[in-house]
């Protein structure tokens, strides 16, 4: 089968930093779906394993956390899915990745996919629709708020890929206040047009802009980027016994200022699930299967921005450079050029 991966780390410049290759198509173990990719986003994770993720000797890494495709066979207790099926995931980061034509996957951890959206649409939501939900039901769990109380959720970062659906998520599953986080003018039209009743600059002082909003205080933050510096922010707009939660990787992270209002702080990693086959690793299939529900009710909206044809080196390539730059609202999404869609 082809597949794009890598052998050394190496940046987006180099030669070699992706290649087209040629595997065997994979084994299936008793739980997984073989999936024919039609469609694969490009997320951080996939830069960072690309430039510093543990490679075996002679062996090729194949990355990719975000597809779209059809279920072409099953596995021995697979149960979920039949041949012909199509399915969205984002996978098992100890695994080999989806950038390849076809791909092994845990049923588990794989949901139907919308059937009002196309693949290269789907495949833009899988990972970070997991992790923001994640990051509010089962890591600040939201719906377990006060709902006498003015609960407010600050997101900061709101306009990247897990920013552009969270706000959506908020906004139509709970009853918080969702302000977030942009500066520049067509992030902050982005925000406000996926869930956020408010937007704020996070590159100026945030209290003051809350105030001017009629709010005092935050019950919840989300921190998508750069959390660290912004922790003096944070423990100031929170309110005593507040919750944040973060998902980026800060070398350090100084909490001592959450100490004073006994602010919990919470970690999300959408693979914990699937790298430790934890007990509830089948609420990813669950809660993929309700998002795609409320993709097709249009009560969400998929993310994908740029769309680039060619599932190759090249394509990727072009992709992840488009990431590594900063700046992206949305996601960057490389299809299949033939693609059949879902609505043939």
């Amino acid at each position: 089968m082809k597949a794009i991966g890598f052998f050394q780390n190496h940046p987006i410049d180099h030669p070699q930093a992706l290649e087209d290759i040629e595997l065997p198509t994979p084994e299936l173990r008793d739980h997984d779906l073989l999936v024919e990719v039609m469609a694969v986003s490009v997320n951080p994770v996939d830069s960072k394993i690309r430039l510093g993720g543990d490679i075996a000797p002679g062996q090729p890494r194949i990355a990719g956390w975000d597809a779209a495709g059809i279920v072409r066979a099953v596995g021995a207790r697979a149960t979920r899915f039949k041949s012909g099926d199509r399915v969205w995931y984002a996978g098992d980061i100890t695994r080999p990745g989806s950038n390849c034509s076809l791909h092994a996957v845990d049923e588990r951890i794989v949901g139907p996919m919308p059937t009002s959206l196309d693949f290269a649409e789907a495949a833009s939501l899988p990972l970070t629709a997991i992790t923001a939900w994640e990051l509010l039901f089962d890591r600040l769990r939201v719906h377990a708020a006060d709902p006498t109380e003015d609960n407010v959720l600050l997101v900061t970062g709101a306009a990247g890929g897990v920013g552009s659906i969270l706000t959506q998520l908020a906004r139509r599953l709970t009853g918080l206040t969702v302000i977030g986080t942009a500066s520049r003018p067509e992030t902050r039209e982005w925000v406000l047009a996926h869930g956020a009743h408010h937007v704020i600059d996070h590159r100026q002082p945030w209290a003051a802009q809350l105030d001017a909003l009629g709010i005092k205080h935050v019950s919840h933050v989300v921190g998508l980027n750069d959390s660290a510096n912004y922790v003096p922010q944070i423990a100031a707009v929170l309110r005593p016994e507040g919750q944040f939660a973060l998902i980026d990787d800060p070398v350090d992270l100084d909490i001592g200022p959450f100490k004073a209002k006994s602010i919990s702080i919470h970690w999300e990693l959408m693979f914990t699930r699937s790298i430790f086959t934890t007990s509830t690793i089948e609420r990813q299939h669950a809660l993929l299967r309700r998002v795609a529900q409320l993709v097709d009710r249009g009560e969400l909206k998929h993310t994908m921005t740029r769309r680039i044809d060619g599932i190759n080196a090249t394509g990727l390539k072009q992709a992840h450079a488009l990431v590594e730059a900063g700046g992206m609202i949305g996601k960057v999404v490389v299809a299949r050029q033939s693609d059949p869609t879902n609505k043939e």
